[in-house]
């Protein structure tokens, strides 16, 4: 890791004391985190997360609720329900409490992986419009991540407005 970052600095380093030697090189930033917070493609795409998944959601919450109710029940009448009757309840609340949780994880997993598809396609988007950007205005650097970037290259607006602009 430690040589990859070193080929990388002396990559760079070497392209900016060429860029230098033609006139200083023309960096440009884009905030990757508000693109895809910000971007229509990225809202678009959150909206049709959330349509395609509120149905599980909300048999997930219901079933919560259930399993909270069962276990309310279980908890106020244990003192008054027979040996076998307790027993027979607390497996039902056990199983239920374990396919409540499959349930969960699988909808957590098919969740997070077509939010990582869809925004997959997002950040694509982005990049081919940050391209064109670099390409017209003649940019030599385009950098996605920073420590720190001044508001006088960061051209993250312009990747908005172009996002906003294309379907």
């Amino acid at each position: 890791m430690k040589l990859v970052s070193a080929l990388g600095a002396l990559a760079l380093s070497v392209f900016m004391g060429s860029a230098l030697a033609q006139g200083a090189p023309r960096i440009g930033f884009v905030n990757t985190e508000r693109i895809l917070r910000d971007a229509t493609p990225a809202k678009a795409a959150q909206q049709k997360l959330e349509r395609e998944f509120s149905k599980r959601d909300k048999e997930i919450q219901e079933m919560a609720a259930n399993l909270k109710a069962m276990g309310e029940r279980l908890d106020r009448d244990a003192s008054v329900l027979s040996q076998s009757e307790r027993q027979r309840r607390q497996r039902e609340f056990a199983e239920l409490e374990k396919e409540f949780q499959r349930r969960q994880r699988e909808f957590r997993e098919d969740l997070n992986q077509r939010r990582n598809e869809e925004l997959a396609a997002v950040v694509d988007q982005a990049n081919r419009v940050i391209r064109q950007i670099a390409e017209q205005e003649k940019y030599d650097f385009i950098l996605q991540e920073a420590v720190y970037a001044s508001p006088r290259v960061d051209i993250t607006d312009k990747v908005l407005r172009a996002l906003s602009s294309t379907k």
